[in-house]
C-alpha cells in the first residue's frame, strides 16, 4: 500500500483516505473481521480520533492514545466500533481498555455495522507543535493477530523516563538525580503561614470546635471546619502514594531494567534509591509532608484507609468506602433487592469504619466513584434482564417492565433502585462514623436533577469535573438543588510531553498547565458553595500505561521523583490567596486560556 501521512496544525486537524487509496483489496464489508490491523509511527504522544466512515455519510470514531516516535502493529477491536460501551464499575473501566502496544478510549456514543465502509480517516484536536501520524500498513483480521511495538531500543529507561523523546530536566544517570534531589531538599521552603497543624486559617473567623471536622455556612458561603474551629478549604491530591499502578509483566522489552521486588515501580525504586534501603518508606512520607504543607495542601485522598504498616504523609486524608458491589453487580449498581443486601453493606460500613471513629485527622469519607449508568439507564436494565441466573434484581425489573417496557420506565427503576443503595448505605455509615462527613458519591460528567435530588442524605455533594474550569452554572443549579456544600473530587491538566499523553484537559506547556491550575481552584474557590478541589494525581502515569492503559502527564512530581516547578509555584500561589478568595475579598485568577477538555 502506499504509505499514508498527516501532519497536524492550527489549519489542519482532519485527514480522510478512501479504501481505494489505501488498498485495492481491502473489502468494503467488515462484518466478517474483528480486528483492524494498523502500522503506525506517530511523533507525539498526543491522543488522536481513529474514525470509520460508511456509505451513509456516517462516521464512527475513537480515541487511540500512541507511543511517541515508535512504529508500533496496532490490532483495533472493531466492537468498540459496532457496539455501545458495556459494563464498567465506574466511567474509566468502562471507556479505558489497555492494548499492548497502545490504549484506547471509547466514550463516544457512536456505533453501528461497519457493512458499508468507505474510508478510514484522523483527526486531532489542539495538536501541540506540529505532530504527525505516519501509516505504512492497513488489514483486517477475524482474530487477535496482538499488538505489538516493532523497535528493537526500549521504550523506558531504566529510571522510567520515556526514551524516545527529550525534554528539559530529563536525568541522563543516578549520580545527576542525586544532586537534584539534594538541591531540592535543602530549599524546601517552610510551609504556608497562617495554618494550623491541620491546614485550617488561623487568621479566619473561629468557629466552635468539635474536635473533628464539620461544614459550616458562614457569612452565606460554606466551609470545611477544622477539628480546631478554624475555616478550612480542602486543597487536596489524589493518590499520593508511593505505589503507583504497573504494567509490566508480558512487556519486559520495553524496560531497559525492570524495578526489583516487591516494589517493581519505577517511582517506588527510584524513592528507595534516594533514601537508601533503611527506613525509606519513613523517609519518603516526611518528605512528602513537607512538600505538602510547603506547597499548600492539606488533604489527601488515596482511595482506601492509610496503611497499617507503611508510613503516610501526615495530613488530613479521604476515605473512599468500598465492598456495596461484593456479589453480583451490573455497571456499578449493586443487587440491591437481594435479602442480604442491607447486611453486606452493615458488615462493610462497619469492618472500614469502626477503626476511624475516634479519628480527627479523617476529615470525611466517599461511599462511591463515578457510577457509569446515570443516562444510559436502558443499557443498566439490558444488562439486568441479560444476567444468565436471576436475581431478586432482576425479578423486580421485570415484574416493573411488565406493564409497559420504554425507556421513562427505564429511568424510573433505576433511579428507585439507587434511591434504596444510597438510603441503606448512608444509615450503615453514619452509624459507624457519627462523627465524620459523608462526602457522597464523585459522580462524573453531567449530574442530573434526580441524582442531586436522591442524594439528600450526603453532608456534602461531590463530582468530578474534567474541564477547565466547572461551569459556574452548573455548581449553581447542584448547589440550590442539594442545599449542601460542593466539593470537587477529581480534576487536571496536562501536557502530551515526555512521552506522555496530556489528560483530560490539555494545556501546551507546563507554563500554562500552572496558569490553568490557578484558574481552575480560584474559580472554584470563587463559588460560595464549593469548599475544596482535589487534583489527580500526585504522580505522572507510567509512560507504558496503568492497569486500564492511561499514561497521562498529571503529577505533580515524576517518575524520578523531581517536582513540576512551575506547577508546584502555581499551586502555592493559589493556596495563599484562597482565604480571600473565599471569603469574596478577592478576585479569582483570570482564564489562562481556551478551554482543551476531553473528558467525556
Amino acid at each position: 500500500m502506499k504509505a499514508l501521512t498527516a501532519s497536524f496544525s492550527s489549519s489542519k486537524l482532519e485527514y480522510a483516505w478512501s479504501l481505494d487509496e489505501i488498498e485495492a483489496t481491502l473489502p468494503g464489508d467488515w462484518s466478517p473481521y474483528e480486528f483492524l490491523m494498523l502500522e503506525f509511527r506517530a511523533s507525539s504522544s498526543q491522543r488522536f480520533d481513529l474514525a470509520i466512515e460508511a456509505g451513509d455519510g456516517s462516521r464512527i470514531a475513537k480515541r487511540i492514545h500512541p507511543f511517541a516516535n515508535a512504529w508500533v502493529r496496532a490490532s483495533i477491536p472493531l466492537r468498540f466500533y459496532r457496539q455501545p460501551a458495556r459494563d464498567g464499575h465506574d466511567l474509566a473501566a468502562t471507556f479505558n481498555h489497555p492494548r499492548g502496544s497502545y490504549w484506547i478510549n471509547i466514550h463516544t456514543n457512536d456505533y453501528g455495522p461497519l457493512d458499508d465502509v468507505r474510508a478510514i480517516g484522523v483527526r486531532m484536536i489542539d495538536p501541540v507543535g506540529e505532530p504527525t501520524i505516519e501509516i505504512r500498513s492497513v488489514a483486517l483480521a477475524k482474530d487477535d493477530p496482538g499488538d505489538e511495538v516493532l523497535e528493537r531500543e526500549p521504550l523506558i529507561d531504566e529510571l522510567g523516563q520515556y526514551t524516545r523523546v527529550d525534554w528539559s530536566g530529563k536525568v541522563a544517570s543516578l549520580d545527576q538525580l542525586r544532586s537534584v534531589w539534594k538541591a531540592e531538599d535543602e530549599s524546601l521552603r517552610a510551609e504556608l503561614p497562617g495554618r494550623c497543624s491541620f491546614g485550617g486559617f488561623i487568621d479566619g473567623p473561629t468557629q466552635r470546635a468539635t474536635g473533628f471536622f464539620r461544614v459550616e455556612r458562614v457569612d452565606g458561603r460554606w466551609w470545611f471546619v477544622c477539628p480546631h474551629g478554624h475555616l478550612f478549604w480542602s486543597t487536596g491530591v489524589n493518590g499520593v502514594r508511593v505505589h503507583p499502578e504497573r504494567r509490566i509483566e508480558g512487556r519486559e522489552r520495553l524496560f531497559a531494567a525492570i524495578p526489583p521486588e516487591p516494589e517493581r515501580t519505577f517511582y517506588a525504586w527510584n524513592v528507595r534509591r534516594r533514601f537508601g534501603d533503611d527506613r525509606w518508606r519513613t523517609k519518603w512520607a516526611e518528605l512528602t509532608t513537607r512538600r505538602l504543607r510547603a506547597w499548600g495542601f492539606n488533604t489527601v485522598h488515596n482511595w482506601g484507609a492509610p496503611s497499617e504498616t507503611d508510613p503516610e504523609p501526615a495530613v488530613p486524608y479521604a476515605m473512599m468506602l468500598r465492598g456495596w458491589q461484593s456479589g453480583l453487580s451490573v455497571m456499578g449498581m449493586a443487587d440491591v433487592y437481594a435479602e442480604d443486601f442491607a447486611e453486606r453493606v452493615e458488615v462493610m460500613a462497619r469492618q472500614q469504619l469502626e477503626p476511624r471513629h475516634d479519628d480527627p485527622n479523617m476529615f470525611g469519607y466517599f461511599i462511591g466513584n463515578e457510577p457509569p449508568w446515570p443516562g444510559p439507564e436502558s443499557l443498566l436494565c439490558d444488562a439486568i434482564l441479560k444476567l444468565p441466573a436471576e436475581t431478586p434484581t432482576q425479578k423486580r425489573l421485570k415484574s416493573h417492565l411488565a406493564k409497559r417496557d420504554t425507556p421513562a420506565r427505564h429511568k424510573a427503576f433505576a433511579m428507585e433502585a439507587f434511591q434504596l443503595y444510597l438510603d441503606t448505605i448512608n444509615a450503615a455509615v453514619r452509624k459507624y462514623a457519627p462523627n465524620h462527613l459523608n462526602l457522597g458519591i464523585r459522580f462524573g460528567g453531567d449530574v442530573s436533577d434526580e441524582l442531586v435530588k436522591a442524594s439528600h442524605g450526603f453532608d456534602v455533594f461531590s463530582l468530578n469535573v474534567y474541564k477547565t474550569a466547572p461551569p459556574r452554572e452548573v455548581l449553581d443549579r447542584i448547589s440550590e438543588l442539594s442545599q449542601r456544600p460542593l466539593l470537587i473530587g477529581e480534576f487536571h491538566i496536562g501536557c502530551p510531553e515526555r512521552g506522555l499523553a496530556s489528560g483530560l484537559v490539555q494545556a501546551a506547556n507546563q507554563e500554562e498547565r500552572a496558569a490553568g491550575y490557578r484558574y481552575y481552584v480560584e474559580q472554584c474557590a470563587a463559588h460560595s458553595a464549593v469548599i475544596g478541589a482535589h487534583w489527580f494525581q500526585w504522580i505522572d502515569q507510567p509512560a507504558t500505561g496503568r492497569f486500564d492503559g492511561e499514561n497521562y502527564n498529571i503529577g505533580f512530581v515524576d517518575v524520578t521523583d523531581q517536582p513540576y516547578a512551575e506547577l508546584v509555584a502555581g499551586a502555592r500561589l493559589t493556596h495563599s490567596r484562597l482565604l480571600e478568595v473565599h471569603s469574596g475579598r478577592a478576585s479569582p485568577s483570570a482564564r489562562p486560556h481556551p478551554a482543551r477538555s476531553d473528558a467525556p
